[in-house]
């Protein structure tokens, strides 16, 4: 079980781990909605096991949780996930000097995603897409005659 953050906690402890959801490196979000690179480093609706596979093939310490984004609007478990990943080790250096910040680790998600068996062996017409329905549109009333 996590617990909550300290200073005391070393680096290697889960809680001092850096957090990445995946609509931080999705295209189809806007910055408003969570998205934290700019489009051009970013994948179409990125989900947690790509992030985590992408990740574990680099030798960094991964871990990953059931948690939704808060901005999320979608309830739905194709958004739920959020990885953990250790980059400091407990004396502050980096675990991997390509890997020293969480933008160059988010950054290089986005590169890697896309380079995927499963990205690229996939026809068109099964690339996940976005639901967004307007399922909760309030009736409107009608007005007094």
């Amino acid at each position: 079980m996590i617990s909550s953050w300290s200073p005391d906690k070393k680096h290697s402890d889960v809680e001092r781990w850096i957090c990445i959801y995946p609509a931080y490196i999705n295209s189809k979000k806007t910055l408003a909605e969570g998205r934290k690179l700019s489009k051009q480093f970013c994948v179409e609706n990125p989900t947690h096991q790509e992030i985590r596979d992408v990740l574990i093939t680099t030798g960094l310490h991964v871990g990953v949780e059931n948690k939704l984004y808060p901005r999320e609007k979608s309830k739905e478990m194709l958004y739920r996930g959020r990885i953990r990943v250790q980059i400091k080790n407990d004396d502050g250096t980096s675990v991997l000097p390509d890997f020293s910040t969480r933008e160059s680790v988010m950054k290089y998600i986005g590169e890697s995603i896309p380079k995927l068996k499963t990205r690229q062996n996939r026809p068109a017409d099964q690339q996940p897409q976005a639901t967004h329905q307007a399922t909760n549109k309030s009736k409107g009333k009608k007005g007094r005659r």
